[in-house]
């Protein structure tokens, strides 16, 4: 006797993005660990027979052939299986092509469930491949696998003990979710196949979400998330599964597995049956949804008057106060591995290569590279640091480079660049002595030279350092620091730099390398590509540019940023929230100029932006041309200059 309880399981497994065979392989083994424990519903993830993230693959007639043969495998192997699993696939319909849950069971498809709210914001762009079940007749049926199935978003199932529904991903992020009218037709778990991504502070919010939905419900919820293996060319998938009831976390699973991984739990049908039975505002909302529409009712105009914020303004919308910031650090060093251990799995290379510099960006890339070669189980010796003293190399940077390499246990190389660029000038006629923009970028560019052609010799991949708010102002030389092979800082904000190599420096497996760590995030920010002072190259701590002095604060500058990209504010509302935030720390005029900055070099420098390296984003904000933000090089910028003008 169960007692009313139902046992479910949300399953997440490893994938190869467009290889369906493979694919399907790890799904029945997920099937017959369900099927060994009792489960009655295994729940997968979104598009999980082909992968989500094959992108425009999704137009090739191959890829959907060995999607419906992938599916025919997999109807054949649940033949002896009780079990009911729900698995994700694209479907053909009309034309057009649906993004589908398919509910089987014993060699039968039961039905099939289309998305109905596909994302098309920021690094999603779903409606280029999928139309939404809306747009499916209300009694359509499709020829899937020699079977004619239902194929509709307002379906329920029932098994002998419970009844439950499907919506898809982005179905539950939808103001009303598809789950909120099946809920009150009778459905007691509803399953959820998803392929949401990464990013900091998003997985809480999914808790919050999911156990917000559950309660409101009154019913089980279980979700299953994309993993290890999808593409991690601009996102990274860490592998989410949950399983809720009535607003309580029953069960969730490891993110950032490598492996596939089964979560399983009991859900109380009959405590749901309960709660519905006396919760009469569930009843009075299942007889609302069959009367006439909403009455709008108008309001009066309000006097004009006078507008003061009361709210707080977070001057680092960045960086998580209190003992929130820890776990968002840790959050964000886990994609960055997570992204860097698929390319480097993906591309069997065992040797990373990365210019070690002694400043914030490069120390933060590799120690992420440390942690994922410790996580991979691969030779830390496979890390090559390269130190390329130069022009403007501080004695400070220098020796926290090379000691940082070697109390990290990596391979050290040093190569002064020094020859090779006067050697260039010479070549091209430029004076040694003109420190023009031709001096600084003839030493960047030497630099990445370098570093391809030493990751060619030694079959490895160049780890790109620069980060997010670089990258928003062009701070860096065109081919030179702004190319690599995987940039694992590319969504990461200066802001966030510092906090996250203080944060390794806490660790306590990183103990002998703190003190470097600790003054190099004291070391003021600098390319380091004119003359130390007093022409004495190497002169201690003496650096002759200062990077925040020539382009701004960065607290400003990431300000700017989260504003402008994450909300599409106008200059005039960013200043007043600068103002707001920072109080009297910056004069009215210093913040006008720098906002002003910001967007003169934002618009001017998005060409560095077109052709950026793969990277993963880690937060609400990514400048990745494949996936948030795509706009033309040639965008005029005078309207937000005006504006700017006119404050």
């Amino acid at each position: 006797m169960n007692y009313g309880f139902v046992k479910v399981a949300s399953g997440v497994p490893g994938v190869r993005v467009a290889d369906a065979k493979y694919n399907v392989g790890e799904i029945e083994s997920l099937m017959i660990q369900a099927e060994g424990h009792g489960v009655e519903v295994l729940c997968l993830p979104e598009l999980c027979i082909t992968g989500y993230s094959c992108g425009d693959l999704f137009s090739q007639q191959l890829l959907l052939e060995s999607a419906e043969m992938a599916l025919i495998h997999l109807l054949n192997f649940s033949r002896s299986l009780d079990l009911v699993t729900i698995v994700g696939l694209p479907v053909g319909y009309g034309g057009s092509l649906l993004n589908c849950a398919a509910v089987v069971q014993k060699g039968r498809i039961l039905g099939l469930v289309p998305k109905t709210y596909l994302p098309n914001y920021r690094e999603f762009y779903e409606r280029r491949w999928f139309v939404s079940a809306d747009d499916v007749a209300p009694d359509a049926t499709v020829l899937l696998c020699g079977q004619v199935v239902a194929l509709s978003a307002r379906q329920l199932f029932h098994t002998s003990s419970f009844t439950f529904a499907v919506e898809l991903c982005e179905d539950l992020w939808a103001p009303v979710p598809p789950s909120c009218r099946l809920a009150l037709s009778g459905a007691e778990v509803i399953f959820n196949l998803s392929a949401d991504n990464d990013a900091v502070g998003k997985y809480a919010y999914l808790l919050d979400l999911v156990r917000q939905q559950s309660s409101r419900l009154l019913c089980g919820y279980v979700y299953a998330a994309a993993g290890f293996g999808e593409s991690t060319q601009d996102t990274v998938f860490s592998g989410k599964a949950l399983v809720a009831e009535c607003g309580q976390l029953l069960a969730q699973g490891d993110r950032h597995a490598m492996q596939s991984q089964l979560v399983e739990s009991e859900i109380d049908v009959e405590r749901i049956r309960a709660d519905r039975r006396v919760n009469t505002t569930f009843a009075a909302c299942a007889a609302r949804e069959r009367r006439a529409p909403l009455r709008t009712v108008e309001t009066a105009l309000l006097d004009a008057r006078e507008f003061k914020l009361t709210r707080h303004i977070e001057p680092h919308p960045f960086v998580p106060e209190g003992i929130d910031r820890d776990a968002r650090c840790a959050e964000v060093v886990d994609i960055q591995s997570d992204g860097l251990a698929q390319r480097l799995r993906h591309t069997g290379c065992k040797t990373a290569v990365i210019g070690i510099s002694g400043g914030l960006d490069s120390t933060l890339a590799l120690l992420v590279a440390v942690r994922t070669f410790d996580r991979l189980g691969l030779d830390r010796r496979g890390i090559v640091g390269v130190t390329m003293p130069g022009f403007g190399t501080t004695d400070r940077t220098y020796n926290n480079a090379v000691d940082l390499m070697h109390a990290l246990g990596i391979t050290t190389e040093e190569i002064n660049i020094s020859r090779s660029v006067l050697q260039h000038f010479e070549d091209i006629g430029h004076k040694a002595d003109v420190h023009d923009v031709t001096y600084e970028n003839s030493q960047a560019r030497e630099r990445t030279q370098i570093l391809m052609d030493l990751a060619n010799e030694l079959g490895g991949l160049v780890i790109g350092t620069g980060d997010l708010s670089e990258l928003a102002l062009g701070w860096c030389t065109y081919n030179g620091d702004h190319m690599s092979m995987y940039g694992v800082n590319g969504g990461v904000p200066k802001t966030l730099v510092r906090h996250l190599v203080t944060w390794f420096a806490a660790q306590p497996e990183l103990s002998s390398a703190a003190r470097i760590l600790t003054d190099i995030v004291a070391t003021p920010i600098s390319p380091e590509l004119l003359p130390a002072a007093d022409g004495a190259e190497g002169a201690a701590d003496e650096v002759a540019q200062k990077t925040e002095d020539l382009v701004g604060p960065y607290e400003l500058h990431d300000f700017f940023l989260y504003h402008t990209l994450r909300h599409g504010f106008t200059p005039s509302k960013v200043f007043f929230l600068a103002q707001e935030a920072f109080g009297n720390a910056y004069p009215v005029n210093i913040l006008k100029h720098w906002l002003t900055t910001f967007y003169r070099r934002f618009f001017s420098q998005q060409f560095k932006r077109s052709c950026m390296p793969d990277g993963p984003k880690v937060g609400s904000i990514s400048l990745s041309p494949r996936g948030d933000w795509r706009m033309p090089s040639d965008a005029s910028r005078e309207a937000w200059l005006a504006e700017c003008e006119a404050i």
